[in-house]
C-alpha cells in the first residue's frame, strides 16, 4: 500500500466554511538498484515525491478536497534523470462514511480500498510486491497527466465496507477512406468498471474482493486476506480473469523483529504462461526522524535477479 505524510499545514480562513487548509509534504529515496536483465545492471535509484492537497470543510461537515504530485526521479535504463508535474488533479468529497474520488485518482483495485493489493514490498524501493505476478489492470494517481478521469465511491458502515469506481479512456483511430472521402479519426473507448467489498473480522484480520470488467481485458477478479498475528503481519492474495492462463496467488509477510527492525519476505506464483515464480526477502531498520534504511533481493517473474539497497524518508 502506499503511504503519504504530510507534514506541514497552512491555515486559511474562508467565509463559509468551517475550516480549510493546505499541506505540502512528501517522500524521497536514493540508494542502489541492481537488476540483471538491464543492460546497465547497477544503478543510482532516486526519487522524490511532493504532494500538494487543498482541503476545506463546510459547516455542515462536508469535507473536500484537491491535490495533485510533483516528481524526480532517474531513468531505469540510462543514467538521466527527470522532472514532471504538476500532475493532474484529483478531488474528493467525502461526509459521514460516504467518500466519492473523482480525475487523476486510484480505481478500486489500485487504492487497496477492500484488497492489499501490493502487500509487503521488497526492498527499499518495493521491486518486488504481492501483485507481482497478477495480470490484472491497475491505474493510480501519480505526477503528469492521466489518460482519462477516473471516478470512485466508497461507503463504510462499521465493519463492512463496499467500492465501486469506472473509467473511460478515449483514443483516436484512423478511419480509411470511404468513398472517395479523406480518412477521418473515429472514438475508440475503452471502459473499465470495478467493484469491491471488504469486510474486517473482530481479530483485526480483514477480508475483500474486487471484480473488475475491462473492454480490452476483459474480466478479472481478486480475493484477497490481510492481517496481524503478534509481530507478524501477513497478506494472501488469489486472482484470475480472461488475460490469464494460470491462476495467481501470492503471501507476503513482515515480521517486527524489533520496534526498530522488521525483516520482510514474498512470494508469488502462476499469471501467464512461461512466467516464473516471483520471490524475494528484505529487511527494514528505522534510523528515525522518519528515516528507513531498506533492502532486500530476489527473483522476477521472468527470472531476474533484482536488489537493491538505500534509504527513504517523509517530509
Amino acid at each position: 500500500m502506499k503511504k503519504i505524510l504530510f507534514a506541514s499545514t497552512a491555515l486559511v480562513a474562508t467565509a463559509g466554511v468551517a475550516a480549510a487548509e493546505l499541506t505540502i509534504g512528501g517522500s524521497a529515496r536514493f540508494g542502489l538498484a541492481y537488476n540483471e536483465a538491464e543492460t546497465n545492471e547497477t544503478r543510482i535509484e532516486q526519487r522524490m515525491r511532493v504532494n500538494i492537497t487543498g482541503i476545506a470543510e463546510t459547516d455542515a461537515g462536508v469535507k473536500l478536497e484537491a491535490r495533485f504530485r510533483l516528481e524526480a526521479n532517474e531513468d531505469d535504463h540510462e543514467n538521466s534523470i527527470s522532472g514532471r508535474g504538476p500532475g493532474a488533479a484529483g478531488f474528493a468529497v467525502s461526509f459521514g462514511g460516504l467518500r466519492v474520488d473523482v480525475g487523476n485518482v486510484s480505481n478500486v483495485l489500485d487504492s487497496g480500498d477492500q484488497v492489499d493489493y501490493y502487500g509487503y514490498g521488497i526492498g527499499f524501493t518495493s521491486f518486488l510486491e504481492a501483485n507481482s505476478n497478477f495480470n490484472g489492470p491497475a491505474t493510480g494517481f501519480g505526477a503528469g497527466s492521466a489518460d482519462a478521469t477516473t471516478i470512485k465511491a466508497r461507503y463504510t458502515v462499521g465493519d463492512f465496507s463496499a467500492s465501486l469506481s469506472y473509467k473511460e479512456t478515449r483514443a483516436q483511430a484512423a478511419v480509411a477512406a470511404v468513398a472517395g472521402n479523406a480518412g477521418s479519426a473515429a472514438v475508440a473507448a475503452d471502459e473499465e468498471y470495478q467493484l469491491g467489498l471488504g469486510y474486517t473480522l473482530a481479530n483485526g484480520m480483514s477480508i475483500g474482493a474486487v471484480y473488475s470488467d475491462t473492454d480490452t481485458a476483459g474480466d478479472y477478479w481478486v480475493i484477497g486476506l490481510n492481517g496481524t498475528a503478534g509481530a507478524i503481519g501477513y497478506t494472501v492474495m488469489v486472482g484470475d480473469g480472461d488475460n490469464q492462463q494460470d491462476t495467481s496467488i501470492s503471501a507476503s509477510m513482515n515480521y517486527e523483529v524489533s520496534s526498530a527492525t522488521s525483516i520482510r519476505a514474498l512470494v508469488a506464483d502462476g499469471g501467464v504462461t512461461g512466467a516464473d515464480t516471483a520471490y524475494g526477502i528484505g529487511f527494514r531498520h528505522g534510523l528515525g526522524g522518519g528515516v528507513t534504511l531498506a533492502g532486500g533481493v530476489g527473483s522476477d517473474s521472468s527470472s531476474n535477479t533484482k536488489a537493491d539497497l538505500g534509504v527513504s524518508f517523509s517530509f
